[in-house]
């Protein structure tokens, strides 16, 4: 308005307008001589940090409010609402949590980073957030990230997403997988095979248990099996008694007359033992097997019923 004074035409007010202004400009920073006559407003008053007013005056920043720090034409506040003490950077994806015992080193931090760091003395405006923060307490698990960091995170995410998807079309039917998959196909494929080896050995077991059981069954009961090739005890001793008669009448053919045999050291009923258990061995392995199987396919029917 005083550069108008002279009249609007004239060539100083047009170079004036043409000048960029050293207070404010379209992005919405303001200088420092702005933020300190709006803040006036609210009985609120700057003070440099470290200054020697800042020192005269024995500021304590644990003790104070709220800070106000810029560095070139960005700014950001440093505020206690509640009990705790909040970085509001708006660079951030969100405030960020900052203890008491940190507090002096973070704004040492940043001035030593080139910021200039104004303490708001005065009573503050009412908060919301002040209000609910002074009943409950912040627990801050995870630190907020830069914005301009996350950015480039998720750009990043997206590139190995679409190169992922890439390759997976790439494999699309051609039946080539990565070295990572096929390990887990070939693990996947031993374990089954561990499995099946387990379930067939556990059957295997339960089938000799069976047999055993069913021919120490039939045995005992001495119960006739007169169907197929089965032997009873009364067949088998029946046949040890033939053979021993058998093998009797071969040696007496081959004995010449008047050299009468020697008898022999073992008793004739040894004699019998030892031929029939000789045929037993034979025939008692061939019914045991049979009568084994025959239990088995037996027992997996009735179990197969239920």
């Amino acid at each position: 308005m005083r550069m108008a004074e002279g009249g609007v035409t004239s060539e100083d007010y047009r170079t004036f307008l043409q000048q960029p202004s050293g207070n404010m400009d379209d992005s919405g920073f303001f200088s420092i001589q702005v933020i300190s006559n709006a803040l006036k407003v609210w009985g609120l008053e700057l003070i440099l940090f470290n200054s020697p007013e800042y020192q005269r005056l024995r500021i304590d920043p644990i003790n104070e409010r709220s800070f106000i720090c810029n560095y070139k034409e960005h700014w950001f506040t440093v505020r206690k609402l509640g009990k705790q003490w909040f970085n509001l950077n708006s660079l951030l994806t969100g405030p960020e949590l900052i203890s008491d015992t940190y507090l002096a080193l973070f704004l040492a931090q940043l001035q030593q980073e080139g910021y200039s760091i104004f303490v708001v003395k005065g009573d503050l405006p009412d908060c919301e957030a002040d209000q609910l923060l002074q009943m409950v307490r912040v627990q801050q698990m995870h630190r907020p990230k830069l914005i301009g960091e996350e950015l480039a995170q998720l750009k990043e995410q997206r590139v190995q997403k679409t190169d992922l998807e890439h390759v997976l079309e790439a494999n699309d039917g051609s039946g080539t997988l990565d070295a990572d998959e096929e390990d887990l196909q070939r693990a996947l494929a031993l374990s089954r095979q561990e499995i099946d080896l387990e379930d067939e050995e556990a059957d295997l077991r339960r089938a000799i248990q069976l047999s055993m059981q069913g021919t120490s069954r039939n045995i005992c009961q001495d119960s006739p099996q007169t169907s197929g090739t089965h032997l009873t005890s009364e067949e088998l001793r029946k046949r040890r008694e033939a053979y021993f008669e058998k093998q009797q009448q071969q040696q007496q053919q081959q004995d010449p007359p008047g050299h009468p045999c020697e008898k022999p050291n073992t008793s004739s009923g040894a004699l019998d033992s030892d031929l029939g258990d000789a045929m037993s061995e034979e025939d008692m392995l061939q019914a045991a097997v049979t009568m084994s199987l025959e239990t088995v396919r037996s027992n997996f029917k009735t179990e197969g019923k239920k």
